[in-house]
């Protein structure tokens, strides 16, 4: 039997903030997962041609707070990277989140949102935004693809994670202050941040939950359904198979580091990447070749491979039926992504983990409402 005083169940972004603040209080920790590396989603590894790729997705770090940013350059220093994407349309690449001017080719100048009122679903909420040609080409089958249901089906909610921009402003997040990407990769930044710090990897905590005991609090990152052994049924999460290819004999392939593939004629991956881009251009210029991979959206039996909190009513109810027993917990904290069903950019998961532990290093009440936390 291991005894600590804090044991914290996965080493993403959520634990290993927690972690690394109950360490600098003075605090005895103990960081457990699953998987053979650590920080969770956020980790990437090198391809034999010496290109960074990001194992789980392409991650862009941006934040507007000088905290998070001066908390995570302890870790590793940044290089800037501002994303700044392309959508495959009628055989042509277009600026993505959508253009004005592109609006105004495809439409006319003179062009107005669909839907007009409050928007029941994801679906309206879209044409509140545009015009349904628009719709059509950039979003409706990109969000079926992602979600493997029709778009009216899903929350309307879902809509604000993009706009359309009148002004034609390319960047993905331009109000962002702080953008980049880790320069010792982000399995170095989370490395960095867990350093110092016990972390036993290859340990699925649900299946030897008896071999291990938190005197003073267990904080659970994982999927909270799991948590409670899916005895109120599963809730619904997407992940992505990814496809690597290779191509020694060409130096890019596309014009930057990722390309959104939105329509079912444009094959069954939502966006191909390619790494060099995002990589420090000098590193770049010195690799032969380039890497692309391909993202296909899947719904995944294996909790090891959720990556999405499924966005419809149906499953905020669930969800809301585990998040009442495990607040009435003693003891037991579960909270990030997969422990909270909420998608949050790195930024927001950080910030929230910094309050999260700044209640447990009170002595708060840290089996409360998370919900009730301050918005991020």
């Amino acid at each position: 039997m291991i005894n600590v005083d804090y044991l914290i169940v996965g080493s993403g972004l959520t634990g290993a903030v927690i972690a690394r603040a109950l360490a600098d209080a003075g605090r005895e920790v103990l960081v457990v997962d699953r998987r053979s590396h650590m920080g969770g989603n956020v980790h990437d590894h090198a391809h034999p041609s010496g290109i960074r790729i990001h194992t789980y997705g392409p991650h862009y770090f941006r934040t507007s707070s000088d905290r998070i940013w001066e908390f995570v350059n302890r870790f590793s220093p940044f290089y800037r990277y501002e994303a700044a994407l392309l959508s495959e349309v009628e055989g042509e690449l277009a600026q993505w989140p959508i253009a004005g001017s592109f609006i105004k080719k495809l439409v006319g100048e003179r062009w107005e949102p669909e839907f007009k009122g409050q928007p029941a679903n994801f679906e309206e909420a879209a044409l509140g935004l545009m015009p349904r040609r628009v719709y059509e080409l950039f979003i409706k089958e990109y969000n079926e693809k992602q979600w493997g249901v029709p778009s009216n089906t899903l929350a309307a909610r879902l809509c604000t994670r993009f706009d359309v921009r009148l002004d034609d402003e390319p960047r993905l997040k331009p109000d962002c202050k702080h953008q980049g990407i880790p320069e010792l990769g982000y399995a170095g930044l989370m490395e960095g941040m867990l350093r110092g710090i016990p972390v036993l990897l290859n340990f699925d905590y649900l299946k030897h939950r008896d071999s291990v005991r938190a005197r003073r609090l267990t904080v659970f990152t994982g999927p909270i359904d799991e948590f409670f052994g899916f005895d109120l049924g599963r809730l619904h999460y997407r992940g992505q198979r990814r496809v690597h290819e290779y191509l020694p004999e060409v130096d890019r392939a596309q014009p930057c580091g990722q390309v959104n593939n939105p329509t079912h004629a444009g094959g069954p991956h939502i966006r191909t990447l390619e790494w060099k881009h995002m990589m420090r251009p000098d590193l770049a210029a010195r690799i032969r070749g380039t890497v692309l991979t391909r993202e296909i959206t899947y719904s995944p039996d294996e909790p090891s491979a959720y990556e999405y909190p499924f966005p419809d009513d149906h499953n905020q109810r669930l969800y809301q039926r585990y998040r009442e027993r495990a607040d009435a917990l003693a003891n037991v904290l579960l909270c990030g992504r997969l422990g909270e069903y909420r998608y949050f950019d790195m930024d927001q998961a950080i910030a929230r983990a910094m309050v999260l532990a700044e209640r447990v290093l009170a002595d708060a009440s840290v089996v409360g409402n998370v919900d009730a936390l301050p918005a991020v």
